[in-house]
């Protein structure tokens, strides 16, 4: 069952997925479903002996393509809609061992073009509006596997956090004249205390709001909309920054650090969005090497979050884990 019941006290889509009960849970690795198919071996998601990154469609989706009709009838005030979709996978590396911070720049280049790939033609689906492309990692987090992988929502909506976000900028921009991201932007590398790395296309940085102790932005320095809108050097520089910022996460405490990645873009809906900027926002759960940032009674029910450490002083600790990023150098990634 995938289907949409409407929060009328939020004003805001909830999916209602029964069959992701089934989904497996942390399987031993000679069985995990998202490692190659070896010869003899066990059948996994992928037919193939080795591949290099791989898409299909999740087995066990939030959304579908073609929905069953929904389980109850809809109300004036409960209205109900079928969860029509995409739900994708996202393998990074054949490697089960391996994590994005381990791998070479080479690699997450790569990934980058399969993003925009992926972006560009689930954003041409008629039904889809929103196409959001995401990581969870690691067991803090609550994964299932932990072969590397990320995965790719298209939704037939705006979601909530992007539509508050798009309001914000939307707002500023009619205030202004100017972008919001961009005022962010240039506000963070004024300071300076709390950018983490940066190069020619992007800037890395833990946000003067941030909520999580190790939150970090990646945000592009040319004012544009979305992956579709860069061009190949662009691309490079997000590899380049994505593997300088996620290699340092590890170098903190020096293991697998944790994190929610997400892509912020423009819907796909056929609106004019000149006003928004693409960005990344990483949301770490961990505060110490031991010690989770939990999101407690105000954060979850009145939505308001206490970040028990400074901007700052985190940021200096991450910027010091920082190393220089070299093409064709492996990917140790420590």
């Amino acid at each position: 069952m995938s289907e949409l019941r409407w929060h009328p006290l939020l004003g805001e889509w909830v999916a209602t997925a029964t069959d992701r009960q089934e989904r497996t849970f942390l399987p031993p690795a000679d069985f995990c479903p998202l490692c190659p198919t070896k010869p003899g071996g066990f059948p996994t998601e992928v037919p193939e002996e080795t591949y290099d990154i791989a898409v299909f469609e999740n087995r066990f989706p939030s959304l579908k393509s073609d929905p069953p009709a929904p389980a109850v009838e809809g109300t004036e005030l409960y209205p109900v809609r079928p969860g029509r979709g995409v739900c994708e996978v996202v393998l990074y590396t054949p490697n089960h061992t391996s994590t994005l911070a381990s791998e070479p720049v080479e690699q997450i280049y790569k990934l980058t073009q399969v993003w925009t790939d992926r972006f560009r033609e689930l954003g041409a689906l008629p039904f889809v509006d929103y196409v959001f492309i995401f990581e969870n990692k690691g067991e803090a987090i609550g994964v299932t596997l932990h072969h590397p992988h990320g995965q790719i929502y298209a939704y037939p909506f705006v979601p909530p956090r992007v539509a508050r976000e798009l309001a914000q900028s939307r707002a500023h921009h009619g205030a202004t004249g100017r972008c919001l991201v961009c005022d962010i932007v240039a506000e963070e590398k004024r300071d300076g205390r709390r950018v983490v790395a940066e190069n020619e296309s992007f800037v890395a940085y833990v946000p003067f709001f941030a909520r999580y102790p190790y939150e970090v932005h990646v945000a592009s320095t040319r004012h544009l909309q979305a992956l579709t809108d860069m061009g190949d050097e662009e691309l490079r520089g997000l590899a380049e920054i994505l593997k300088a910022v996620l290699a340092a996460f590890d170098r903190l405490f020096d293991l697998s650090f944790p994190y929610m990645m997400v892509l912020h873009q423009r819907p796909t809906d056929g609106g004019a969005y000149d006003f928004y900027h693409f960005h990344i926002e990483f949301y770490p759960p961990l505060r110490t090497a031991t010690k989770l940032k939990y999101l407690a009674g105000s954060e979850t029910g009145a939505g308001m979050f206490i970040n028990d450490t400074l901007a700052e002083e985190k940021a200096a600790e991450l910027r010091g884990k920082v190393l220089p990023v070299v093409w064709g150098g492996g990917g140790d990634g420590r």
